[in-house]
């Protein structure tokens, strides 16, 4: 017992979230998807060296 106004506070606060639609800025959507630069760029991966293979192979034959 004692439960009801908790439940109830939850049920309240579900509602709103539910039903909540924050005002949205189409005008910034619009830049960003017609920008000209990809906001986003792949990070540069570096090619394994030559160090890299010759440890693995002295690990996997059993040499160290």
């Amino acid at each position: 017992m004692g439960r009801g106004r908790a439940k109830a506070k939850q049920t309240k606060v579900a509602r709103e979230l539910k039903y909540y639609s924050p005002s949205t800025d189409l005008t910034a959507l619009q830049r960003e998807l017609h920008a000209d630069s990809p906001s986003y760029t792949e990070p540069d991966r570096a090619a394994p060296s030559d160090e890299d293979e010759d440890d693995y192979q002295s690990w996997a034959s059993g040499e160290r």
